[in-house]
């Protein structure tokens, strides 16, 4: 069996008898479609492109990460290596290290596997550029031994292995036995998203029907000599109230004067609108604890304590620190790759910046109590010795 498609618009209309009472609906509704691979790109892109708090989740996970920088070995070779995190290109519109960072860990989140490339000049010995490509387009597959990796990949249609796979980028999220090309970050989602999107369109559409006004006069005839013209007077009422309500749209506001019983009436003025609060937040609490962001973080004012917030706070540095564990042998692969190309043999490291300035206050505060009681103990000590 495939995996879920994507969101797909299915308009589905019903003609009755009455005029006016013509109904259409759009549904986001997902498709069972056919795959081996059990993989398709356009449910993931989907889901970002309908529900902007997933988008702004993976935006800002992507931005807490956070920045680093690369130190060798042998500091002669430190400045050289600063230049090319700056000023390395990155596919045709993308610069600098960080940026290959970036777009390498979106892709990672959204499709569970990301893929690169390191393009060399072997003329002039260098590191032309970095590239993240599509994943969708790359396969990994077992060769005759759990180890030997074989990478297909794609192109025009036509499925063709990869005859230097060492050149390649490669790294997945969550892999398993059952899923050893990666699982993405937004598995699990479908469902309450298809969910979240139905209510929401609910929500439009009766505004459509209650919050734009819309009038119902009746003509009420009275004796036998008004029910003999009550279609030339219904006639004339409608054309009268058709006038004034034009009339209104260009700043004009003309009175409605008519003889008879004649009843007006706003439809859908005692119908209550249903409140989609309470779903709405389950539904988002679902997502949100998937993607492991705090509510504050996204604008949703949620009652929470200040010592939850300190948690929440803590669980995402965790999650960004493993985020971390994921880029850090990708980007160390580009800098030895560099250094190589340098003709050295030293190794460089990546150093990651602080999350935030919270932690800095704590490792500073850290640091404090263990002077303190390293003074503490060395007091202690001095007193034994003279006793």
């Amino acid at each position: 069996m495939g995996i879920l498609k994507g969101f797909r618009n299915k308009r589905q209309s019903t003609d009755l008898p009455v005029t006016g009472a013509g109904r259409s609906q759009q549904r986001f509704e997902y498709h069972i479609a056919s795959g081996a691979d059990g993989f398709q790109t356009e449910l993931f892109e989907s889901l970002r492109e309908s529900v902007p708090v997933i988008d702004a989740c993976i935006d800002k996970i992507v931005r807490l990460t956070g920045g680093f920088r690369l130190v060798s070995d042998d500091e002669r070779y430190d400045e050289e290596l600063e230049r090319f995190c700056a000023d390395v290109p990155v596919g045709i519109s993308g610069c600098s290290l960080n940026t290959f960072a970036d777009m390498y860990l979106d892709s990672l989140l959204t499709y569970g596997r990301a893929v690169g490339r390191i393009f060399t000049d072997p003329k002039n010995l260098c590191i032309k550029g970095l590239y993240v490509g599509d994943p969708t387009l790359y396969h990994i597959r077992q060769g005759n031994d759990p180890l030997d990796i074989q990478v297909w990949g794609s192109f025009s249609g036509k499925l063709m292995r990869i005859g230097s796979p060492q050149k390649l980028l490669y790294t997945t999220l969550n892999p398993s036995p059952k899923s050893p090309e990666g699982v993405s970050l937004l598995r699990g989602l479908p469902a309450m998203s298809n969910v979240l999107m139905r209510i929401y369109e609910c929500i439009g559409q009766n505004f459509d029907r209650a919050g734009n006004v819309r009038y119902a006069v009746t003509y009420k005839p009275g004796d036998s000599s008004d029910k003999m013209y009550a279609k030339q007077r219904a006639m004339d009422i409608a054309k009268e109230w058709s006038d004034g309500m034009n009339a209104s749209r260009h700043g004009v506001v003309k009175d409605f004067i008519s003889v008879g019983d004649v009843d007006i009436r706003v439809i859908g003025a005692d119908n209550q609108i249903i409140d989609t609060q309470v779903p709405v937040r389950q539904l988002l609490e679902q997502i949100v604890a998937k993607l492991s962001i705090p509510p504050f973080l996204l604008g949703l004012n949620w009652s929470t304590t200040e010592r939850m917030s300190s948690q929440q706070a803590d669980m995402l540095t965790s999650e960004l620190e493993y985020y971390r564990r994921l880029l850090t042998p990708i980007i160390k692969r580009v800098g030895d790759t560099f250094l190589r190309l340098c003709g050295t043999s030293a190794q460089c490291s990546v150093v990651w910046d602080n999350i935030n300035l919270q932690d800095e206050v704590e490792l500073a505060r850290a640091r404090l109590y263990n002077a303190q009681a390293q003074m503490l103990e060395d007091q202690n000590a001095d007193r034994t010795d003279t006793l």
